[in-house]
């Protein structure tokens, strides 16, 4: 895998806003014709993805179709977990996509990069831990396998939107002593660039070479970030078209 280029997109929460799923089919055709061979989602690639096809709205299929396009010519698609993202090892999911992870480690011309959604960076949002492990237990696995579709849906919206309101705190006011903690704590472990999504607006914390970044998410912006084979990492608009250094992006 050392030699691949990735398009990493950060809360992209398709289906939240009109014209985002047009929006983003045309970002992965742009992927495949500048030479991106894995496009990743760093969580929360939709308003929700669940991997039973019962839950798959218009939106999620009509952005799958174009996933099976790209696998066919090449293009792997991985997702990282978000907080939006239940259930991502389900067979119909599995088959959609090259893998799924809840952290994944990555080396690109000789660098480590890691990719972390961030929802559980702050150990002490206890709140949101709590309703997020009740949401992805396998008792709400199993709940959702067998609900009526219309039934289970309207669950999952409310347990999204409790996850959200006891989250909203922490992904709006940046827990910067977790994260400096998080990036020292992955740096140890011989990662040289971390990644996060869910915090939406950029932040960067650096030493010496390492870095750790929270990536604009792609629902504000329509950016996302290009790691090329050689490890140079940049951001870039819709179309591909650099914007930036993966440093810009804070604010």
């Amino acid at each position: 895998m050392a030699a691949v280029t990735r398009l990493i997109i950060a809360d992209a929460h398709v289906g939240q806003r009109p014209g985002d799923v047009s929006d983003m089919v045309t970002m992965l055709c742009e992927a495949a014709g500048h030479g991106v061979t894995e496009v990743i989602y760093l969580g929360d690639g939709f308003q929700y993805l669940i991997g039973m096809s019962k839950f798959w709205t218009r939106g999620v299929r009509d952005v799958m179709a174009t996933w099976r396009v790209l696998r066919a010519g090449g293009v792997r698609i991985g997702v990282v977990e978000g907080n939006r993202d239940f259930f991502l090892d389900e067979p119909e999911l599995a088959a959609e996509i090259d893998w799924s992870a809840k952290v994944h480690d990555f080396t690109a011309g000789g660098r480590r990069f890691r990719l972390d959604h961030g929802d559980k960076v702050n150990l002490r949002d206890l709140q949101y831990r709590f309703w997020s492990t009740v949401s992805k237990s396998y008792p709400a696995r199993v709940w959702a396998r067998l609900l009526p579709e219309r039934v289970a849906v309207a669950i999952v919206r409310s347990m999204e939107a409790r996850l959200a309101e006891t989250n909203r705190r922490f992904r709006y006011f940046k827990p910067l002593a977790s994260l400096r903690r998080a990036a020292v704590q992955a740096w140890s472990d011989g990662i040289e660039v971390l990644l996060w999504g869910h915090f939406h607006d950029g932040w960067s914390f650096r030493w010496d070479d390492r870095t750790a970044v929270i990536l604009p998410a792609w629902l504000d912006t329509g950016r996302a970030l290009l790691v090329d084979r050689a490890g140079h990492a940049a951001m870039v608009e819709k179309n591909l078209t650099p914007c930036g250094s993966l440093l810009t992006m804070a604010r």
